[in-house]
């Protein structure tokens, strides 16, 4: 028979203990870039080799470019300035839907001449090159995992 009432055990714990809160797993928060518009900055410390964006786990979705080489002009920039570029600029990773764009993909390349702080895995999952401190930008080099458009 289940208890209608709380153990003393639970009744101890706070509720933020009994259940994973948003915050939970976030690094990082989108912010205004010195780079280039919108980027991602940290907002605790990354230990180097942590995985940056753990909860970010759906899959890209490829596209031909035969499929999207002729849509409206500021459609087609979601996938020049958003998508991993792949086959010669044949196919374009990107989400599901633009709709669904988490931080990861608001990341930038350092300034010229700047070392990149984060790397990409060949499942392009990304982690930290380096301990990153709270309220540095992360940056990555893109061709490590994509093409030029």
């Amino acid at each position: 028979m289940k208890r209608a009432y709380p153990t003393s055990a639970s009744a101890k714990r706070h509720p933020s203990q009994e259940r994973k809160l948003p915050h939970h797993g976030v690094y990082v928060r989108l912010a205004p870039s010195r780079t280039h518009g919108v980027g991602v900055v940290a907002i605790q410390k990354i230990r180097k080799g942590s995985s940056i964006f753990p909860d970010d786990t759906e899959k890209i979705n490829w596209v031909r470019n035969l499929d999207i080489g002729r849509l409206p002009r500021e459609i087609r920039r979601l996938y020049d300035d958003f998508a991993v570029i792949k086959n010669g600029g044949r196919t374009y990773g990107c989400p599901k839907s633009f709709n669904r764009l988490t931080p990861a993909w608001f990341l930038n390349e350092p300034k010229p001449g700047g070392k990149a702080n984060v790397g990409c895995r060949g499942d392009y999952t990304f982690y930290a090159l380096r301990d990153i401190r709270p309220g540095e930008e992360l940056t990555v080099d893109y061709p490590t995992y994509s093409e030029a458009p």
